[in-house]
């Protein structure tokens, strides 16, 4: 049987991924959500930009229902890709911004972390990675 994403393992893992966005000198908002895109914790560092919390969500939320990182859906969201006006679409709910990423365990999408408030997402995408691997080990 898979286990599934718990409260006790989602705040370790922003724990994890706030450890790493200090070490960053970077104040973020980490969300972890359920393969559904459900809200499973959430933390806001002080000092993180006010948006930083609908930025991380919307990240979680699209690698989680999607099964693929926010980023990579960048290049199928211009005209006449597939993507295309779905972050429209569907009210904000999904982003094409790098910093959200699939949490999968036995090759099953078990949920997703997004993380947002840098000016520079790779450095979201290092702290969301850092939080996945908390998730995806056993």
């Amino acid at each position: 049987m898979i286990k599934l994403i718990t409260l006790e393992k989602a705040i370790k893992a922003a724990e994890k991924a706030v450890k790493t966005a200090t070490e960053l000198g970077i104040a973020v908002t980490v969300t972890i959500v359920d393969e559904h895109g459900t809200l499973i914790c959430v933390n806001r560092m002080e000092n993180a930009i006010p948006i930083s919390p609908k930025f991380s969500y919307a990240k979680a939320y699209t690698s989680a229902v999607l099964g693929a990182a926010s980023g990579d859906l960048a290049q199928y969201s211009g005209e006449g890709q597939p993507y295309f006006g779905t972050t429209s679409a569907f009210g904000g709910e999904l982003m094409v911004i790098a910093g959200g990423l699939p949490v999968k365990k036995s090759g099953r999408i078990v949920g997703g972390v997004g993380v947002g408030g840098s000016m520079d997402v790779s450095q979201d995408v290092e702290c969301a990675k850092a939080a996945v691997k908390v998730l995806e080990e056993d």
